[in-house]
Order: structure tokens, then sequence, then C-alpha cells
């Protein structure tokens, strides 16, 4: 979908596999921002007037674009991305259509009116109702390292709610983003709804920025994200933030080690540890921990560095040789203070260097080495042994952020008393990295590492803003209208009592207050028969 850019400037789309230039997309300026804002605010006032259903059928046929295209958008993202051919189906393409189609089929119901119920106590006869109305244009903002699933549904949650989006991808994933925007074309969405401006952070500033921007949706690092938040702040902005952080598992002593071992070679290495939500340290109950280690450290071996577009890779390049070289010297920093690396480290595949990172494993990770608290996207994970629940609990709650943690136990009971201890904003048990996959659960973070829901009821009520919409008969006249008298006051005086608690209040309010209350209703009666 054309979105307002300069000619003379393009972004090139280099692959992070070998290097090869894939395409360029042109660059939206800043001072051009605020027309494609505008455009989308044109456009949304007319789509605003959709029914939910009519909505949800531009959805569905998004998702049918998407699978119509399906293979040739897995060789976009293998090539742009270097993500493994299984995880571009599995982890972005898979949880779109699903997205997709929940939306399509749920959003009506979520978004639907709904009935207030009142206290028949004031109010006898009114109606009250909410109905939820779109906010107007919503701002989209997302990264390179998960570049379809993530933008695709946020999109998709704006649109549903009645808004029109402005989506600023991440340069590492333009292409992506053009066959996102290609798939709700195709899928009949009115044109110029959907806007996607190009560009390096200033366009993205000026995007958040702009005063037709309702509402901004971010997605990415951790510095970038408090950029957003100020921002958002100081123009009263409302804002869905998220910036990860060092997820953690907590293998406890009655875990099932096989799984848990399993479940952490996903959790740290998919996507080559670059998710939002990737696992980056492992507690483990002292009695597990040699069994623990010694299984992620074989496992982790066996994994294939390769070429993103052999079916049997599991480990692709690093979105950027920066990462690498990032990754290089805080691994030699946390070696150097006592750490030990067990494997992994930068190596040669596809016959390129610089890009490519083999799985790395390492224990005894000081607590204040830069591998632990600064960002560090790559496939690397610390283990580290503790002497109880409440201590691994604790080193949980200690690292950088909250987005997710997984508990893992046989004990369900004991494992949910664990969970409501972490401060997260999801926790798993026996299982990490739930993707987005599911669109009905929502993703999200707290202590530090976000604001709001990026998927679920939560994050499609997020898109639109409750309207309270009441109705009383066109007669008549409310109790407590004036004239005031002592009648009046009695009444209330005795309503008061006849909600009490204790049953003297109540006969007292009874024996005192029945007359008030019938001359009050007498008057209501009297006021609807003049009218």
């Amino acid at each position: 979908m054309p979105a307002h850019a300069t000619a003379a400037t393009t972004i090139a789309c280099v692959s992070p596999i070998d290097g090869t230039r894939l395409g360029s997309v042109a660059v939206t300026a800043p001072a051009d921002v605020p027309a494609a804002v505008a455009e989308a605010a044109e456009v949304q006032h007319l789509w605003a007037q959709l029914r939910y259903a009519d909505r949800a059928r531009y959805l569905s046929r998004a998702a049918q674009a998407i699978i119509d295209e399906w293979d040739e958008l897995v060789r976009i993202i293998v090539n742009e991305q270097g993500r493994p051919v299984a995880e571009a189906q599995t982890m972005e393409l898979l949880p779109a259509v699903e997205t997709l189609l929940w939306l399509a089929e749920h959003g009506p119901r979520i978004l639907g009116p709904e009935r207030v119920g009142l206290s028949r106590s004031l109010q006898p006869v009114k109606r009250a109702r909410l109905t939820f109305e779109p906010l107007g244009v919503v701002a989209v903002l997302t990264p390179g390292a998960e570049p379809f699933a993530t933008p695709c549904g946020d999109i998709a949650i704006a649109l549903m709610g009645g808004n029109g989006v402005v989506l600023h991808p991440s340069p590492l994933a333009a292409l992506a983003a053009e066959r996102i925007a290609r798939a709700f074309m195709r899928a009949g969405l009115p044109e110029g709804l959907l806007q996607v401006v190009h560009g390096a952070p200033e366009t993205a500033r000026a995007l958040v920025s702009a005063p037709d921007i309702a509402h901004v949706r971010f997605t990415g690092s951790s510095q970038a994200g408090r950029d957003v938040g100020e921002a958002c702040a100081r123009e009263l902005k409302r804002a869905t933030i998220e910036v990860g952080g060092k997820d953690a598992m907590l293998v406890l002593a009655d875990a099932n080690i096989p799984r848990a071992v399993a479940g952490a070679i996903w959790g740290a290495f998919a996507n080559a540890g670059q998710s939002g939500g990737s696992l980056a340290r492992a507690y483990v109950l002292e009695e597990r921990l040699e069994r623990f280690l010694a299984g992620v450290v074989v496992r982790a071996r066996e994994l294939r560095v390769g070429h993103p577009g052999d079916a049997r890779t599991e480990i692709g390049p690093l979105l950027a040789a920066d990462r690498v070289q990032r990754l290089v010297v805080f691994i030699d920093e946390a070696v150097a203070a006592g750490a030990t690396l067990h494997c992994g480290g930068a190596v040669t595949a596809a016959g390129r260097t610089g890009r490519y990172f083999a799985p790395a494993v390492l224990s005894g990770v000081p607590h204040d080495a830069r591998l632990l608290r600064e960002d560090a996207p790559g496939p690397w994970l610390a283990v580290e042994a503790v002497g109880s629940e409440q201590a691994g609990i604790a080193l949980c709650n200690a690292g950088i952020g909250g987005l997710g943690a997984s508990v893992w136990t046989a004990d369900q009971y004991k494992g949910a008393r664990v969970a409501r201890e972490i401060r997260a904003g999801m926790v798993w048990m026996n299982d990490h990295v739930v993707t987005r996959s599911e669109p009905q659960l929502p993703w999200g973070a707290v202590h530090g590492s976000g604001i709001g829901r990026a998927r679920g009821v939560v994050a499609l009520r997020a898109m639109v803003e409750p309207k309270l919409v009441t109705w009383d008969p066109p007669a008549g006249r409310m109790a407590w209208w004036q004239p005031y008298d002592g009648t009046l006051v009695a009444a209330w005086r005795a309503l008061a009592r006849l909600r009490s608690a204790r049953d003297a209040d109540r006969e007292r309010g009874w024996r005192k207050g029945a007359l008030p209350l019938a001359r009050v209703a007498g008057r209501s009666l009297r006021a609807v028969r003049r009218r």
C-alpha cells in the first residue's frame, strides 16, 4: 500500500544470510508523516461506520491472502530476517493467520454493546449500556526480529476496533511490512486506511508525535520503548509498549528434567534468541542442576547453525553484525569475571562470518554482568543453581523486566503458588514463550518491561473508547430533582437505612421512612400522568 515518501531516499534491504541486496523501499521524510496520518484519518471516519461483522470480513480475507501467498512470504521472511524456514511458518505466518481469524470470529461479540445493570433503588426505570467507539488513527511501531506476526496482529486489532493505522516497521523488516500491507490490500481494505511509513528514528518520532495519532503500539528495545513512553506521556497519548526483558525459568525439584531441558532449548534459542520473551536465565534447584545443565549443553551443541532456507537449520544468522559483536564482548566480560562458557560463540556458517552465533550456555554468571543487565539479543542462556524455591523466585524477580517467566514442576498447585509470587506479565508452567499463535491469550509485561497487552480481549478493548449511553422515559421527572423539601430528605435517609446490613436499621427505615418514600413515589407518578 503506497506511503507518502520522498523518492530520492531509500532503505536498502539486505539479507543477513550473505549480504545479498533484496530490494529497497522509499523513505518517508519526517515532514511527510502528518500527511500520511491525515489520509488514514480521513478514510477512518468511513471505516468506523461499518458494522463489526463487515470489518471482520476484511480480516478473514486478509488471512486468506496470506495463505494464498504462503510460499513467497516464507521466502521473504527467511531471506530478510534470517529466520529458519520452520520458524517462519510456525512463529510468523501461522500466528498472523490465527490472529486474523480469531478477531474475525470473536471481535464482533467482544466489541458488541454491553448492558449495564443499575440499582433500582435510585434508578427504577433508567436503562444503560456501554458501546465501544474507535479511537481514530493508531501508530504501530514494530521490531525486525518479529517481522510479520507482531505487526500484522497489531494492525488487525486496531482495524477491528474501527481505527486507521500507520505502520512504521523496522528497517530490517521493510519488505515483510510491505507484504503485510499487500495482504490487506488484496482483502479489499479501503485505500489509505493502512499507511506504511519507512525511515530512521526521526520518522518514528514524527509519527509518535503526530497530533492525529490517538494510540501508539510499540514493540522494540528498552531505550526506544522508554523514549516512546516519555513522548506519549508528555502529550497524554495512550500507548501499548513492549520492550521484553531477561525472561527466567525456575526448575523445581520435582520437574521433569528432559522436558525442562527441551523447553529451555526452545525458549532460549528459537529465533536465535531474538524474540520478545526469549529465555535468558535458568534457575535450577541444586539437586537437579547437574543433570539439567548437562542436558542443555548437549542439546545446544546439537542445534544446527546454518542457512535458514535449509529445512534442517535451527539457528539462522542474527539480524545485525553488531549483535554478534555485542554478545562476544558481553560473554568475554562474564567469563573474565568468573563465569564458565560451556559451549557456543561466533561461528562461520553458510560461507559467511560476522552474523552467525552458535548457542551459548553459561554458568556462574555474576549478577552484575552486562550480559544480564543490558540488551543483548541472541542465542545464549545463563544457568544458575538455587538452594530453595524462594531463592529462585527472588532471582526471577531481580532480573531486568517482567515480560514472561516459566515454572517447571509436576505439581500444578505448587506451580500456581510459585507463579503468584513471580512478578511477570505471563507465567507459564512446563512451557516457555507461548507464542502469539494463541491470539486469545493476552501478551504483555509488568515490572519495567512494558505497558498494556498485545493480544486477547484486553488488547482489543484497548483499541476502542467505551461510551456510556442511557435511556429514560420521555415523561415525568426524577425523584431527586428540585424542588427539595423535608419529605425528600426523609425519604433518602430511609433508603440508606433500608440498604444497611443490620436488621435494626432496616426495621427503623421502614418504620420512619415508609410514608416519605410513598410520597416521593406518588410525586413521580403524578408527574408522569401530567405529561
